[in-house]
C-alpha cells in the first residue's frame, strides 16, 4: 500500500483558504468554459483554417482527452501529492491554449484542444480533491455549492464568449484569454498550496489499467460520436469502435480486479454511497448535456435568434443553477444534513424534461425561461452534493481516486448523452421534415415542386438549412421546418424523464453519514 503523510489534522479551514478557492474556481471555469466556448464559433474557425470534415475534433479532441485525463490525475494525486499535478495540469492547460492561439491549419487547433482537454481535466478533478484536502466535510458544502455554480456559468458564458470573441476581436482569444487567467492560478497556487506530500514511487502505477481505459473510452466516445451520424450503425467502423469498446470494458475491470493498486478500484463501489451517487451522476449527465447540447440550436432554427442571444437565453438556467447549488451548499454546511437535495433535485430535473417535452412552436421565449430555471434549479441541488457524499465517505488519501471515479462516469454519461441525443434528434427531424413538407409544396404549386426536388433526402436544401435561410423560406415551408424542428427535439426530452426519475429512486438508499469535522 502507498503510504502518505496526512495534513495536520484541524477543525478550521486554512488562513489563506480565500485565496487558495480564487484559484480554483478560475482554473474550474477555464476548464468548463474549455468545453463550451467554441459551439457558436465553429463555422467561422472552419472558414479561417479549412477542414470542414474535421469541424466536429475541435470540440470531440478536448472532451476525449479531458475524460481520460480524470482517473489519471485522481490517482496520481493519490499518490505524490496534489500540488505538483495540479500545477502541472495548468502548465498543459496553458501551453495547449498558446499552441491553438497561433494555430494556422485545423489540424494543429485540433492537437491543441487535445492538449488543452488533457490539463483540463486534470484541473477540474484535482481542484475538488484539494477542496476535500484543506476543507473539513462540514464546511465544504458552501465551496462545493460555489464550485458547483461555476458550471451553470460557464453552459451560458462558454456560447456567449465564443460569439462575442468571433463577431468582435477574433475566435483566438477564446484560447488567448486562458494565458493571462492560467499564469495567475499557477502563481497563486504555487505560493499559498501547502499540501500534504504522497510517495514519490510511482513504479507501480497501473499502467496497463491506464492504457485499456484510455482505448476504451476513445472508443466509446467515437462510437457515440460517428454511431448514426458519420457513419451507419452497421458500418464496420462502428461495429469495430463496439467490439473494442465491450471487448476493453472487460479487460479493463478483469486487470483493475488484479492490479496490485488499480487507476479506478473496484472496491470503491463496494461502498453504497460511491456506487449510488456514481450511477446517479452518470444519468445525470446523460440528461444534462442530452437537454443542453441542442437547446441553442433548437432556439436558433425556432425562433430566430442569433447565436449570441441563443446562448443568453440560458441565464435563466445558469440563475436557478448558482443560485440553489450556491444556497444549498450553505445550508448543508450549516446542517450537516444533505440526502434530500439530490433527490428533491432529480424530481424537479423530471418535471422539467416533462415540461420541455411539451413545448409548442407558439411558446413565448419567457414561457422556455421559466422552464430553464426550473431545469437549472434541480440540477443545482444534485450536481456537486453528489461529490460531496463521495468525498465524505473516503479518507483524504483516497479522495482523488473516488472523486476522479465519479467525475469520470458523469463525464462518460455527459458525452453519450450529447451524442445520443444528437442522432435522436436529428433522425427526428428528417422523418418530421418527409411528413410535413411534402403537403407545404403542394399548398404552393410550381414553386413547391421546386422546392421539393431541393429538400429530397439527400438534397441540398435540408443540408444548407441555417436560422437566416429558414427565415427566407415561403409561409408554408417555414412552417413546415419549424413544426419539424420543435417536434424532433421535444419527445427527447420525454425520453430523458424515466432516466431522471431512476436516478432519483438510486439515490434513496444513500446512507447519510455525519458530515467529518476534519481535513483527514
Amino acid at each position: 500500500m502507498v503510504t502518505t503523510t496526512p495534513q495536520e489534522v484541524t477543525k478550521t479551514a486554512p488562513p489563506r483558504v480565500g485565496l487558495i478557492f480564487a484559484a480554483l474556481i478560475t482554473t474550474m471555469l477555464m476548464s468548463s468554459l474549455g468545453q463550451m466556448i467554441f459551439s457558436t464559433a465553429l463555422p467561422t474557425i472552419v472558414g479561417e483554417l479549412g477542414g470542414v470534415s474535421h469541424m466536429s475534433w475541435v470540440i470531440s479532441a478536448f472532451l476525449v482527452t479531458m475524460t481520460i485525463a480524470m482517473p489519471i490525475f485522481g490517482k496520481l494525486g493519490d499518490l505524490v501529492g496534489r500540488k505538483p499535478l495540479y500545477l502541472f495540469g495548468i502548465a498543459v492547460f496553458i501551453l495547449g491554449s498558446a499552441l491553438g492561439g497561433y494555430a494556422q491549419s485545423i489540424e494543429v487547433l485540433i492537437i491543441a484542444r487535445a492538449i488543452q482537454g488533457f490539463g483540463g481535466g486534470g484541473m477540474m478533478v484535482t481542484s475538488q480533491a484539494i477542496v476535500a484536502e484543506v476543507i473539513p466535510a462540514r464546511q465544504r458544502g458552501k465551496f462545493m455549492g460555489i464550485m458547483g455554480s461555476v458550471f451553470g456559468l460557464s453552459s451560458v458564458l462558454g456560447p456567449v464568449l465564443g460569439g462575442w470573441f468571433t463577431d468582435g476581436p477574433g475566435w483566438r482569444w477564446g484560447l488567448w484569454i486562458n494565458l493571462p487567467l492560467g499564469i495567475v492560478a499557477f502563481l497563486v497556487s504555487l505560493t499559498v498550496l501547502n499540501l500534504r506530500t504522497g510517495s514519490t514511487k510511482v513504479s507501480q502505477f497501473d499502467w496497463l489499467g491506464t492504457t485499456l481505459m484510455s482505448v476504451t473510452t476513445f472508443s466509446l466516445i467515437l462510437l457515440s460520436t460517428w454511431g448514426g451520424t458519420q457513419y451507419e450503425w452497421g458500418d464496420p467502423i462502428i461495429l469495430s469502435l463496439m467490439a473494442i469498446t465491450v471487448l476493453g470494458a472487460i479487460a479493463f475491470v478483469t486487470t483493475e480486479l488484479k492490479a496490485k493498486d488499480p487507476l479506478i478500484p473496484m472496491s470503491l463501489f463496494k461502498n453504497r454511497n460511491m456506487a449510488l451517487t456514481t450511477a446517479a451522476g452518470t444519468v445525470l449527465g446523460l440528461a444534462m448535456m442530452g437537454a443542453l447540447g441542442y437547446l441553442p440550436t433548437y432556439l436558433q432554427m425556432v425562433h430566430a435568434l442569433t447565436p449570441t442571444n441563443a446562448g443568453l437565453m440560458m441565464i435563466p438556467m445558469m440563475i436557478g443553477m448558482i443560485g440553489t447549488s450556491t444556497t444549498v451548499g450553505f445550508i448543508i454546511s450549516k446542517s450537516g444534513r444533505y440526502k434530500v437535495y439530490p433527490i428533491v433535485g432529480m424530481t424537479v430535473v423530471a418535471l422539467a424534461l416533462f415540461l420541455l417535452s411539451n413545448v409548442q412552436v407558439e411558446t413565448s421565449l419567457t414561457q422556455l425561461g421559466m422552464l430553464l430555471f426550473l431545469f437549472g434549479f434541480g440540477l443545482g441541488l444534485v450536481m456537486q452534493v453528489l461529490v460531496l457524499i463521495v468525498q465524505n465517505s473516503f479518507p483524504v488519501t483516497m479522495v482523488g481516486t473516488a472523486t476522479a471515479s465519479n467525475n469520470f462516469f458523469r463525464q462518460i454519461g455527459s458525452t453519450l448523452g450529447a451524442s445520443l441525443v444528437g442522432s435522436m434528434f436529428i433522425h427526428n427531424l428528417q422523418d418530421n421534415l418527409e411528413i410535413n413538407l411534402p403537403a407545404a409544396f403542394a399548398q404552393m404549386g410550381e414553386q413547391g415542386a421546386a422546392l421539393a426536388e431541393s429538400f429530397s433526402a439527400g438534397g441540398d436544401g435540408l443540408n444548407s438549412l441555417t436560422p437566416s435561410a429558414v427565415l427566407e423560406l415561403p409561409g408554408p415551408v417555414y412552417d413546415a421546418v419549424l413544426l419539424s424542428y420543435n417536434d424532433g427535439l421535444t419527445p427527447v426530452f420525454l425520453l430523458m424523464v424515466p432516466l431522471a426519475i431512476i436516478a432519483a429512486l438510486l439515490l434513496l438508499p444513500i446512507r447519510e453519514e455525519k458530515l467529518k469535522e476534519t481535513v483527514d
